[in-house]
């Protein structure tokens, strides 16, 4: 039976009969895609991935990798993962460009243009370990500074020997703490040349039998020293330390060095009378004035009582005290820059 099926299927065949052809579909279903498939003119969204690596090849996880678009509102950011892999999804096509970030190595740019419904793989992305830059900022508090300043005052000595802290050749001197008056105060009446000039001074009131009280002879010489001694401690600590700590003056000379001459003797004799201010302004230097009259007043204390004529002594004494400030000045600004060796870079100079 089989045989004889095939033979009349066979013998239809040479008779020339076709099988029956397949409908053709009606109008009504021409110019219709099937699912997943692009119309012409049509841009469908797209991927792009890639994969982060340093130089050695090993994968970089966590790297940051910003996507830019010519649309900046359709930025996105995205992080590698442990794979150093990074993806980023339904990207509308046209150019753009990675940024690739991560701690210890240079940013990184990639750039591409995706088409449309195409998942773009981009080139591994290798990254280089950022240059070592060292960026140090040494940035000193004011006392600091004020403490380097006082170390290169310490070191200008009249010839070499003879102390003179108490000028600033630095025209922007920082101010000084409460602290740094007190110590350059104890380190101008212990310094060794502030004894033997005190020693030369008591040795020329003796010669002339000033305060003629304190008698002659050792015991003589040595009450004047101890007055003499007794004057310079209490008005440097007064007159440079405590008033200038309490009122809030500068001790010191700031040495102008330009000008006309005549300027600078008028600067010179005034600041016997004014100062700088630790707020940088010039004001009345009632720290020498009211220490004059304190170490004249303290005097009375230990002068021979045929000397001691209270209120007179005091203002004498203080008259003297200021009037030598002046005289000081006057040294300090035309003859002692010129015999003291060592000196700030940045001082005025030599006139």
């Amino acid at each position: 039976m089989v045989f004889a099926f095939l033979t009349l299927g066979w013998t239809s065949f040479c008779l020339g009969q076709t099988p029956e052809p397949t409908p053709v579909p009606g109008p009504e279903h021409r110019g219709t895609a099937s699912a997943g498939e692009q119309l012409p003119g049509q841009r469908l969204p797209g991927g792009i991935s890639g994969t982060v690596v340093d130089q050695s090849g090993a994968v970089v996880a966590g790297a940051r990798v910003r996507l830019t678009r010519e649309d900046q509102s359709l930025n996105q950011e995205a992080l590698s993962g442990d794979d150093g892999q990074f993806s980023f999804a339904n990207i509308a096509p046209g150019p753009f460009q990675l940024t690739v970030t991560s701690a210890g190595f240079a940013t990184q740019t990639s750039s591409g243009i995706l088409r449309s419904g195409e998942i773009y793989i981009v080139p591994q992305i290798a990254l280089a370990v950022a240059a070592a830059i060292t960026e140090v900022q040494v940035g000193l508090s004011p006392t600091e500074v004020a403490e380097e300043q006082i170390k290169v005052e310490e070191k200008q000595r009249v010839l070499g020997v003879i102390p003179n802290f108490y000028v600033s050749y630095v025209p922007n001197a920082v101010p000084l703490t409460s602290k740094q008056k007190f110590e350059l105060a104890w380190k101008t009446t212990v310094d060794p040349v502030t004894f033997v000039v005190n020693g030369i001074f008591a040795g020329v009131e003796q010669a002339q039998n000033h305060f003629s009280g304190y008698g002659q002879g050792a015991q003589g010489y040595g009450k004047r020293y101890g007055a003499g001694y007794a004057d310079t401690v209490t008005g440097t600590f007064i007159g440079s330390a405590i008033l200038p700590s309490l009122l809030k003056q500068d001790p010191r000379y700031f040495y102008k060095g330009s000008g006309s001459k005549r300027s600078r003797i008028l600067y010179a004799t005034a600041n016997s009378v004014i100062c700088k201010g630790d707020n940088g302004r010039w004001q009345a230097n009632y720290s020498n004035i009211l220490g004059s009259l304190a170490a004249g007043g303290i005097s009375n204390l230990y002068y021979p009582a045929n000397d001691r004529n209270g209120a007179g002594l005091t203002f004498e004494n203080a008259a003297i005290g200021i009037g030598a400030t002046a005289v000081t000045n006057l040294f300090q600004e035309f003859v002692v820059r010129k015999f003291t060796p060592k000196v700030p870079n940045n001082a005025p100079a030599k006139p």
